[in-house]
């Protein structure tokens, strides 16, 4: 059983954008809250002060539960990962739209993939060993952008997005338990394994907290 106050003060960032998964969201508000850590949605404002995100799912037996809104307060591009103890990346289509280059809709150019804000936020978070970098379902499409962020690195995803992971250098690990550590990264298979992927997460964190007080 978790400490209920073993990550009091600490801080958890989560990106998320429209299309998110709701449960989710709010395993990650419980979850963390749960051992006093302050959850952080953060996503793109566009110039605003907040944003209302949505999620339309397919729900034939609940037809009336079938829309989702979520407000996030927090721009991405005016936050910094080392202010976090625990950066995680949402699943479903949120990694898709976060890594959209900037005007939305432009034909854009290769040499701008590296340049949308969320892609900087975690390439950064992934230079600090002492963060833990958490990524669901289809969230490692984040880091294609950077691929050299997911070189060599042991990871588990959906497997809609393994051929992108994959070509990034990933190694991809299909473990039956549905989550992989590679040191400060974990990786779950889907929104179905939160359970499990929480509990990881925090193991991650306490090892983590240790070697940096060694």
């Amino acid at each position: 059983m978790n400490n209920k106050s073993e990550m009091l003060g600490r801080k958890v960032a989560v990106l998320v954008e429209t299309e998110y998964i709701p449960a989710e969201v709010e395993f990650y508000k419980t979850f963390f809250e749960g051992v006093g850590a302050k959850v952080d949605f953060m996503t793109y404002l566009w110039g605003n002060q907040e944003r209302k995100l949505i999620c339309d799912i397919t729900d034939t037996e609940h037809p009336e539960q079938a829309i989702h809104t979520m407000l996030v307060k927090k721009e991405i591009a005016n936050c910094n990962p080392n202010d976090y103890d625990i950066v995680l990346i949402a699943a479903n289509y949120v990694a898709c739209r976060l890594r959209e280059i900037p005007p939305m809709g432009s034909l854009a150019n290769a040499g701008l993939l590296r340049s949308p804000a969320a892609v900087r936020f975690i390439a950064s978070a992934m230079t600090n060993q002492f963060i833990v970098k958490g990524a669901l379902c289809h969230a490692l499409w984040l880091l294609t952008p950077v691929p050299e962020l997911l070189k060599g690195r042991k990871v588990i995803c959906h497997t809609v997005v393994l051929a992108d992971i994959y070509n990034a250098g990933g190694v991809y690990v299909p473990d039956q338990s549905h989550v992989v550590v590679d040191n400060d990264l974990v990786t779950a298979r889907s929104a179905g394994d939160l359970d499990a992927y929480g509990e990881a997460l925090i193991s991650t964190w306490r090892s983590l907290q240790h070697k940096n007080f060694q």
